[in-house]
């Protein structure tokens, strides 16, 4: 159909002589009560108070959003009736994958209906599929947003464009009439998404608070959002937006806004899986009923094994580490989860990185987190690890040495490529000139520190000796940038992103999708120094892939607790 003519006064202002009249001829839609325009208010704070002191002046053809609700009682006609009314109202929409807080549908049974910020569809070109029996409704100033941003090379054009052609495919070969009633998210396949999609075909006549301006684009939103709950009055309309400020506003003016959670892990990081675990001090006197024991050399290495079983087996998790401390002269134990059997789990030592025989490129570890993490670094059956800790607990540093060992060395893999996210704390630099190695080296200052430390570590070999293992490392060392990463294949490469808790699912996934045969991957970073807009604790890349991949015989995790890069540095993260 076409779109109404542009209007010449404020929203606020419109009347309802302001709407185009139905054509002669044409059938006469059902109709409801339009409204008269609400006097500007004051105050945000009145404004739900206003809201509720609306009257009805004259009837007007039925908008399309309307009849919403007649559109799906029509569809749920002609479907199945094998479920009940209560069985439909008592089933659960998660809008977060497999997260325990879900979205429901009213006791009544009605679905609800979501307006999508533009960031939410940027954030997450999927994320119209991500609302099971709900409706979406997309406001025309979306629309014009997503064009806005649709060009260039970064993740926000590529989801825009995403989007966009998500919704070519889905209004391709539609009657008007069907994207009237809503278009059937399903059609593209995906079984999941049960609900209709809606696009706004007219201007949605409702008063927005004095104060703000009407030409903003998300105030347009939130006055589509107040005309959709005044036609719809009997059906849930909620804003899902990631804009912090945007659902401040929301809710200010009385209405319902929510953040997309569907790619939230973890509501509270402190439930984060450390992959520690500290076992209590009688595990063996519990655990030691039939225990068997065993030795196997791995990799050069002699390792002791216990199989055991015992309450606490069904809490342990593959590749996790386990650690009594030394009591009553007793000495120390610290362990990893080899296997899980049912109620059967497999222990076995590890390896002591803190003696100076087993130093790793000249570095030993200075505590048990850092010893943790060296036993994955250095395992060549560990595919993905990932390590999480403050500034100064040694991610970077015994990431680097590991790397260096193992191209060197034993030769495990042909060379370490470095990446990280271009993301500033501060104002950006802009452009810099020189090749692609050239342009990522402001942002490998971390690199080149850790490089000059492990250089020094060889006061055997002089300041000549030390200038050609320099260049040595740097020939076997490769910058990359996230933008080129997309279709390529890394084979047998030490591959370190630092700072990944920058990064989106979506960026993480890219990234891990590339390794090839004999590859691994070290994902370093703090989730509580996140610079990436819209990007939280809980919706982090790192965060995500530290909650899939745990309990995965080929991936390892270690929270690094403990600060050794000085004691300034201690001091000023527990003081500042």
């Amino acid at each position: 159909m076409p779109l109404p003519k542009v209007p010449t006064k404020p929203a606020a202002l419109l009347s309802v002589a302001d709407y185009p009249k139905a054509e002669a001829g044409k059938a006469v839609k059902p109709h409801i009560a339009a409204v008269e325009p609400i006097a500007r208010v004051t105050s945000i704070s009145a404004a739900p108070q206003a809201r509720n002191k609306i009257k009805p002046v004259e009837a007007t053809p039925l908008p399309v959003v309307a009849r919403i609700v007649e559109a799906r009682q029509t569809d749920k006609t002609s479907k199945s009736k094998s479920k009940t009314a209560a069985e439909q109202a008592s089933k659960p929409t998660e809008t977060r994958s497999k997260s325990s807080t879900s979205r429901a549908a009213d006791k009544s049974g009605v679905t609800k209906l979501f307006v999508l910020d533009t960031n939410v569809l940027m954030h997450d070109p999927t994320s119209l599929f991500r609302f099971e029996e709900h409706d979406i409704y997309l406001p025309m100033v979306t629309l014009e947003e997503l064009d806005n941003h649709k060009k260039g090379m970064s993740e926000v054009a590529r989801n825009a464009r995403q989007v966009s052609r998500s919704l070519d495919a889905l209004v391709s070969n539609v009657a008007d009439h069907e994207i009237d009633q809503g278009i059937l998210l399903s059609k593209l396949g995906n079984k999941d998404a049960k609900g209709r999609l809606f696009f706004q075909t007219k201007l949605q006549n409702a008063a927005l608070p004095e104060g703000l301006p009407v030409g903003k684009a998300d105030n347009q939103i939130l006055g589509v959002v107040r005309g959709l709950e005044i036609e719809t009055p009997d059906r849930p309309v909620v804003l899902v937006s990631k804009d912090i400020n945007m659902r401040i506003k929301a809710r200010a003016m009385g209405l319902p806004a929510e953040d997309y959670f569907n790619d939230h892990v973890l509501e509270d990081t402190d439930l984060l899986y450390s992959g520690i675990q500290q076992l209590p001090d009688d595990f063996w006197v519990k655990h030691g009923k039939g225990i068997e024991s065993w030795q196997e050399n791995k990799f050069g290495t002699g390792y002791t094994f216990y199989r055991l079983t015992g309450p606490l087996v069904p809490s342990l998790l593959v590749n996790q580490f386990v650690f009594i401390e030394p009591k009553n002269g007793e000495p120390a134990f610290y362990g990893q989860v080899a296997q899980i059997n049912g109620k059967t789990a497999v222990l076995q030592t590890l390896r002591d990185y803190a003696h100076t025989k087993n130093s790793v490129w000249g570095v030993t570890a200075r505590n048990r987190e850092q010893n943790f993490a060296l036993n994955l670094l250095m395992n060549p059956d560990c595919d993905f690890v990932t390590l999480l800790g403050q500034a100064g607990t040694g991610k970077t540093l015994l990431a680097l040495a590991a790397g260096l060992a193992q191209v060197l060395e034993t030769k495990t893999y042909n060379e370490i490529i470095v990446t990280r996210v271009t993301v500033p704390v501060g104002e950006d630099i802009g452009f810099l000139p020189g090749t692609e190695e050239e342009k990522m080296g402001p942002w490998m200052g971390a690199f080149d520190d850790n490089l000059e430390v492990l250089n020094k570590s060889d006061s055997d070999a002089g300041e000549w000796g030390r200038a050609a293992t320099q260049d040595l490392i740097r020939s076997r060392i490769k910058i990359k940038s996230l933008n080129f990463m997309r279709g390529r294949t890394f084979v047998n490469k030490f591959l370190i992103i630092d700072e990944a808790q920058n990064l989106t699912p979506k960026q993480m996934k890219t990234l891990v999708t590339r390794a090839g045969p004999g590859t691994k991957i070290i994902c370093l970073g703090n989730i509580a120094q996140i610079d990436t807009p819209y990007l939280t604790e809980g919706s982090s890349g790192l965060t995500y892939v530290v909650d899939r991949f745990k309990g995965w015989s080929h991936s390892g995790h270690v929270t690094l607790a403990r600060g050794e890069r000085s004691r300034l540095a201690d001091h000023a993260s527990d003081v500042l």
